[in-house]
């Protein structure tokens, strides 16, 4: 569990929040950021203390929104753990290779940039008019595990958010016929490197509003010029139009998988249906005795 509260942001902060600005609606955004990354350290159980973390800088909102949040706690002695953020540079075409380095070292944040040209592996071997997703995914993740080894690292941190957890699990409802999502901290299938999820309890709107108001340079996920999943921009889709219709669907939703009770679904490994026993019950004598009435 992380020690001490969290005091309200000052002017001594991390040079990753100069120039925030000074409104109380911005304080109070980024404060309620902050405070769900500890939340879901703590929940999880995410530190070791000592330990070296791997924090994946893709250049969109969302990683933007994780590696300040992280540094901020780190900043305050809230997370006792060294950051060393990475950007692994998949050759996509037109991607600003130059922008993650200058903006990290500006902000004096420790890095490591990686160049590994995937992308051409993923276009020699998906049939043309398929999406690069899946397989730019496993590449990606690979190359990671690697350089978090080869950096001494025992986590690979990852900056998927509240609503990529819920759309996932959708997913899987709707197309694997499974009940499963990305949890917010896993073991990797070697068995050496925990994959923490921090953002797990943020939504992506406010990692959308942080990391525009902080004018972080985002850089667009589309580079490669393949589609996104439909499959995921269908889900998206519907919990959009279920927000609209019932603002706070999304967390209610989203608590629910914080909720489950294996006794009340359908799987036998989960919950041992054949070991439900009946208790008799002795009715009296009378059976209008059973309603008090003598």
């Amino acid at each position: 569990m992380l020690d001490a509260e969290m005091p309200d942001a000052g002017d001594d902060i991390h040079p990753l929040f100069f120039g925030a600005p000074k409104t109380t609606e911005f304080r109070k955004l980024r404060k309620r950021i902050v405070q769900a990354v500890r939340d879901a350290i703590d929940t999880y159980a995410m530190v070791e203390r000592g330990a070296r973390w791997l924090v994946c800088l893709s250049g969109g909102k969302d990683s933007y929104t994780l590696l300040a949040a992280l540094h901020e706690l780190k900043w305050r002695g809230l997370l006792p753990v060294d950051l060393l953020a990475c950007n692994l540079d998949q050759g996509q075409p037109g991607f600003p290779a130059t922008v993650l380095p200058e903006f990290l070292t500006r902000m004096g944040v420790p890095h490591r940039i990686e160049y590994r040209d995937t992308y051409s592996v993923v276009v020699g071997k998906v049939p043309q008019g398929r999406t690069y997703c899946a397989l730019c995914s496993r590449l990606r993740r690979g190359n990671l595990y690697r350089i978090a080894r080869e950096e001494g690292c025992s986590a690979v941190v990852l900056g998927h958010h509240r609503d990529d957890i819920l759309e996932t699990f959708f997913m899987n409802l709707f197309h694997g016929g499974r009940l499963a999502t990305m949890p917010p901290k896993l073991v990797n299938e070697e068995g050496d490197l925990f994959v923490l999820r921090p953002l797990a309890f943020v939504a992506e709107a406010d990692c959308d509003r942080f990391a525009r108001a902080m004018n972080y340079p985002i850089i667009p996920c589309d580079l490669c010029g393949s589609q996104d999943g439909l499959q995921r921009q269908q889900v998206k889709a519907i919990l959009d139009e279920w927000e609209r219709r019932s603002p706070g669907r999304r967390q209610v939703m989203f608590r629910a998988l914080m909720n489950a009770r294996p006794s009340h679904l359908l799987d036998p490994a989960l919950f041992d249906f054949a070991a439900l026993a009946r208790q008799p019950v002795e009715l009296p004598a009378n059976g209008a005795e059973a309603d008090g009435v003598r």
